[in-house]
């Protein structure tokens, strides 16, 4: 599989502009290395949104599902820096899924992503999923690396910043995650497979999305620093 591993953090918020110069400096500086450093964890990728919602989103891959609910990370949410707390504090619409890697097909990562938000219909979880292992296949599409599937875990995907006790009916959604070349093979590849009459069945589109790609991290960067 091109992703690494076989969990996945997603994590997305918006800033208000008084704050987003504070914002990114926290995330390049402090909050990607932080993360990354974490046992079992293995890259993180930022974007900035090229047409979406929320504006930014950043993607953690992990050796396994359980490092997302392993004693070291949990001591990573439990023992915030100060600056991390300000700017966590400041997150507007945040979207947060802990989830499983169930389809990962192509070879590498692009320049672009983009990323189409669904909720499965109850007793619909197997249907859609084999409908979208036809749907993602990169090759038939130009300027497409390789596409993805990641499942939220309900139990797990909640946005940190929120009341616990608030219902939060998409911590279950799935997110397909394209990679490729440039934004406009993004955008085409989205509205040929996942608009209008090539929407699937078993499952409703809540929300699609193209990022640019700003930077990665890999464990092997902290290594070698």
């Amino acid at each position: 599989m091109p992703l690494a591993g076989k969990g996945m953090l997603l994590t997305s918020m918006d800033i208000d502009p008084a704050n987003e110069a504070e914002f990114n400096r926290w995330y390049d500086r402090e909050h990607l290395e932080e993360r990354v450093a974490i046992d079992g964890f293995l890259e993180a990728r930022r974007y900035v949104a090229h047409e979406g919602h929320p504006k930014y989103l950043s993607l953690y891959s992990t050796e396994t599902f359980d490092v997302l609910d392993s004693p070291a990370y949990r001591n990573a949410l439990a023992s915030q820096t100060d600056w991390s707390k300000a700017n966590i504090a400041r997150f507007k619409n945040m979207i947060r899924a802990v989830a499983r890697i169930t389809i990962s097909r192509g070879q590498g990562r692009g320049a672009a992503l983009g990323i189409v938000r669904l909720r499965p219909f109850a007793e619909g979880e197997d249907k859609l999923r084999s409908a979208l292992r036809e749907k993602l296949d990169p090759e038939k599409s130009d300027g497409i690396i390789s596409m993805h599937l990641i499942e939220s875990d309900p139990a797990l995907s909640k946005p940190i910043t929120n009341d616990p006790s608030v219902p939060n009916p998409g911590a279950g959604d799935w997110f397909v995650l394209i990679d490729g070349t440039h934004v406009n093979a993004i955008s085409t590849a989205i509205a040929a497979r996942f608009t209008g009459p090539a929407a699937f069945e078993w499952g409703t589109q809540i929300t699609a999305g193209v990022y640019n790609l700003m930077w990665d991290l890999a464990r092997s960067d902290i290594r070698s620093s």
